[in-house]
């Protein structure tokens, strides 16, 4: 047997994306054997990281007896995320692909399975801070099935022969991550702006901060059968958070603020222009909520029982965020 078919083995689904492909080349370091499987083929950098790809459909029985054959763990990060799509499209993505996953695992063996889920399942946080037990309440189709995935992950744990551990990330942000370039784009250029009057909370957290909540959660003797809410060390008025970017990029920190109602019109009309065109509209609805719901969450749970320390403060998270950015000559 050779040095490699003698490492532990560890399923990831989601290697390609941000999220996924942070904990792959973590475990990659830490030595584990890495195989992931892909809905492309990967890049050349992708394929000269030690990771062991397989291309194929979440969907595809298959293709995830193949994933999941003679691993000790499956993380299973992959998701349909885009703002575009139905409701049936997300839960053949998300719940489907769930349930599907978690039977390849069962009858494979494996020891744990990881479902990464989202704090999107809460909606908007009446009481702050909420916890895991805080009540659900879905916005969208892509909330709505994350928490179907969850409930099936649920019962399962009522079987034996499986270990399940939940993990509801906080808002992921570091180098890597381009969903919130706009927003640095737009304070740099001075032309970001508030929508509505309110004065929701933000919970970030930085990937590597993530991917560390992720591996505890797969060594932790304590981790299966619960959910954990993994954020940063604190929540922060949405207001603060975007006045932080101002501050690294050195510009005035943004102060206009726009109508609610007249900016979800406008987002409404961007939609009905772009669908028949086939591109995605610059203005969504869905994206409108950044401005609207309550993020703040504890993390207690997670310190608790799985020992979890977020090390990288918000501040620090944002200057290596812009870093990249620039390296990338995404941003000026």
């Amino acid at each position: 047997m050779t040095q490699t078919a003698a490492l532990p083995i560890v399923a990831v689904t989601g290697a390609t994306g941000f999220t996924g492909g942070a904990l792959a080349r973590e475990l990659v370091a830490q030595g584990y054997r890495v195989r992931a499987l892909a809905r492309r083929q990967p890049t050349q950098a992708e394929r000269d990281g030690g990771i062991e790809w397989i291309v194929g459909s979440m969907t595809d029985a298959a293709v995830l007896d193949q994933l999941v054959e003679g691993a000790r763990c499956c993380f299973h990060v992959a998701a349909m995320y885009r703002t575009e799509g139905s409701r049936d499209e997300f839960l053949e993505a998300n719940r489907e692909s769930t349930r599907l996953l978690l039977a390849a695992s069962r009858a494979a063996g494996l020891g744990r399975f990881i479902y990464c889920s989202s704090i999107g399942v809460h909606g908007h946080v009446a009481q702050t801070p909420a916890d895991e037990d805080a009540p659900f309440d879905p916005r969208d189709p892509y909330q709505e099935s994350k928490l179907l995935a969850e409930a099936i992950c649920r019962e399962e744990m009522e079987r034996p022969g499986l270990d399940i551990v939940i993990i509801r990330p906080c808002a992921i942000y570091g180098p890597g991550d381009t969903r919130m370039l706009k927003m640095f784009r737009m304070v740099q250029k001075r032309r970001f702006f508030f929508v509505g009057a309110g004065q929701p909370n933000f919970h970030p957290v930085y990937i590597d901060d993530l991917v560390q909540g992720f591996l505890l959660a797969m060594t932790s003797p304590d981790a299966p059968g619960k959910a954990f809410i993994i954020g940063g060390n604190g929540y922060l008025p949405l207001r603060d958070y975007v006045a932080t970017a101002a501050d690294i990029l050195q510009v005035p920190r943004p102060r206009v603020t726009v109508p609610y109602s007249l900016a979800n019109a406008a987002a409404h009309g961007c939609e009905l222009l772009c669908a028949p065109l086939g591109v995605q509209p610059p203005l969504h609805r869905r994206r409108l909520t950044f401005f609207k719901h309550n993020r703040a969450f504890s993390i207690a749970r997670a310190q608790r029982t799985l020992g979890f320390t977020p090390a990288v403060d918000l501040a620090e998270g944002f200057r290596r965020t812009v870093r990249w950015y620039r390296d990338q000559g995404m941003l000026k």
